[in-house]
């Protein structure tokens, strides 16, 4: 048995892995799926001061107070930023690290500085940035019952700088999936770009928009598990 250790995109939260869950359960491993400061069921918490470091921080505590060690760490979207930060903590517990359709921050970079100008990070209400809308692929049933759990994300995620304890992560098993299936820019190109012949990287290019935990589940999971 394997644990899996999910952190969801910007504005989502633990509610978004619901059909990776069952397919993982299934095959008989632990599926843990917090939800950040501000967002999901914990949006009553949202304030201007919640930041990239605190939704970092509430994943460590997970896998402190959950005692998790030896777990496969998925970050999906802006989860790249979180997630490379709880790796850079807990290096000795992570036993892959997995990047899904995400960003992966070096040192002193923030989701602003890499997805450059234009971004829906620059479209800031007060101290709050509005939602992306669902990819076009998805479902009407799904938009259906998405869009209502979706909230509005805390502008300081997207500006504040990661900050890494060693200026660089330690060496882990890593994977990058990186879905293809967009319209316009792809932010997360450049990743894909970087990684796919990297032979430190596992690489995967997978037919689907940029949402598979909700679009494509079953093909989701057969990656994943494939890392177990």
């Amino acid at each position: 048995m394997a644990t899996y250790l999910l952190c969801h995109g910007a504005w989502s939260g633990g509610w978004s892995w619901k059909k990776i869950r069952v397919l993982l359960r299934a095959a008989g491993h632990e599926v843990v799926t917090p939800t950040y400061t501000g967002l999901g069921e914990r949006a009553h918490l949202a304030h201007p001061m919640v930041d990239l470091e605190t939704h970092i921080q509430d994943v460590l505590s997970v896998a402190q107070y959950e005692s998790l060690s030896d777990f496969i760490l998925v970050g999906h979207s802006y989860g790249g930023m979180v997630v490379t930060g709880v790796a850079d903590r807990l290096p000795e517990r992570v036993r892959h690290l997995v990047y899904l359709d995400a960003f992966v921050p070096g040192d002193g970079q923030s989701l602003a500085s890499l997805a450059g100008e234009g971004h829906s990070s620059t479209r800031v209400e007060g101290w709050l940035i509005p939602p992306n809308p669902p990819p076009p692929d998805t479902s009407p049933e799904d938009a259906a019952w998405i869009t209502p759990l979706r909230r509005h994300q805390p502008a300081r995620c997207f500006s504040q700088p990661l900050r890494l304890t060693r200026g660089t992560l330690p060496p882990m098993p890593r994977t990058y999936i990186h879905c293809t299936r967009k319209t316009g820019n792809d932010v997360f190109r450049q990743f894909a770009d970087r990684f796919r012949n990297d032979p430190t990287w596992r690489f995967h290019a997978m037919d689907a928009s940029h949402s598979p935990n909700i679009t494509a589940p079953e093909e989701l999971a057969v990656l994943l598990l494939a890392l177990a």
